[in-house]
């Protein structure tokens, strides 16, 4: 089978991009995208506000105390999902094999172009040079044989850059990086190598994939086939989205009555993560996880889809009262997901996630 080029295409800071782009007094400004208030998570922040430690997904405020100097500016998803489609049409002039990620990144298959361009490092190069020109906006960009490298290659010199992995170079990259930047290797699985004397890619390289199997299950193949740059998954264009979620572990097991901030937390991110959906969610699952490691979920479906990051937190913390377990049991980690997605226009389809103990 021959080599696949795959590009990563990631927009710059998009949200805070967008705005800047759209209102000339925020350029150079440190611009937060969020709503003020104890409850709300930043959506986007510029890389001016990323020099004060601002990052996505931190609280609001806790993004206010780090720059006390950031602008604030409501999160408008109406008007990212039109620069969004924008990108996307420049995308199509030069494959159809595209996988969104979201509405600022996206894997392109450019094994074979529309543009008639000799390597895939010109395709990219075109791309981001047709985003800049067209929408004023900036993109970085990776390249590499497959999906894996192409989207570590894109951070790689982040903002506006381009970075390519040749085939015969993949070895050579992989070996210094540290595990972390392995996808599904969060801060426990990290510790769980380094227990092991496993910090980086070249140190990860050497065990058998029989011992990562002991270790990791199914997830143990994996680990191998990454740390040698393996990646058989293709692009999938126009991949349906089943489910969007957001989990916390927590430093120390707490009862179930200590959890509510912590599932307002989740659940902002969660609905933070659907609003690059062009489909509605459905469902409402809660998921809470033992300190013995027993996980229990709870879902709802409601008449109407949650409106509203409020909605879908205060059915998250209506189905506490369907948990049902000893008032003193103690659980390490609480996760809100949206599932069974639909078209807007479609009528409702039956609930998919089932309640369970």
């Amino acid at each position: 089978m021959s080599a696949r080029k795959i590009v990563h295409i990631d927009m710059d800071a998009f949200y805070a991009s967008v705005e800047q782009r759209d209102n000339p007094e925020l350029l150079g400004r440190p611009v937060i995208v969020a709503w003020r208030g104890k409850r709300s998570v930043v959506c986007a922040a510029s890389y001016e506000a990323r020099r004060f430690g601002v990052r996505s997904a931190m609280a609001a405020s806790y993004a206010e105390r780090l720059c006390p100097q950031g602008i604030f500016v409501p999160p408008d998803f109406t008007r990212y999902r039109v620069v969004s489609r924008a990108v996307r049409d420049i995308f199509f002039r030069h494959t159809d094999l595209i996988e969104p990620l979201s509405l600022d990144e996206a894997y392109l298959d450019v094994t074979e172009n529309k543009t008639g361009l000799t390597t895939a490092t010109k395709v990219a190069s075109l791309i981001r040079r047709q985003i800049q020109e067209e929408l004023s906006l900036t993109a970085s960009a990776g390249v590499a044989p497959n999906k894996f490298l192409a989207k570590i290659a894109s951070d790689w010199r982040k903002p506006n850059g381009l970075f390519v992995i040749q085939p015969a170079e993949v070895e050579e990259f992989l070996t210094p990086l540290p595990v972390s930047r392995i996808p599904g290797v969060g801060k426990v699985t990290e510790q769980r190598l380094a227990r092991f004397g496993v910090q980086t890619v070249g140190e990860l390289r050497t065990h058998a994939l029989e011992d990562l199997q002991n270790l990791f299950g199914r997830y143990g193949q994996r680990l191998y086939e990454l740390a040698r740059g393996i990646d058989e998954n293709p692009v999938v264009p126009n991949r349906p989205t089943k489910s969007i979620s957001a989990e916390d572990t927590f430093e120390q097991d707490l009862l179930l009555a200590e959890t509510e901030p912590m599932i307002r937390r989740v659940a902002e991110k969660a609905w933070l993560a659907s609003r690059n959906e062009s489909r509605v969610a459905q469902t409402v699952v809660l998921k809470l996880k033992t300190a013995e490691f027993r996980v229990l979920t709870r879902s709802q479906t409601p008449p109407s889809p949650p409106a509203s990051s409020e909605e879908l937190t205060q059915i998250a913390l209506s189905l506490l009262d369907r948990v049902g377990t000893d008032p003193m049991q103690r659980f390490r980690l609480v996760g809100v997901g949206l599932g069974n997605f639909r078209d807007s226009q479609e009528a409702p389809e039956p609930m998919l996630f089932p309640s369970y103990s």
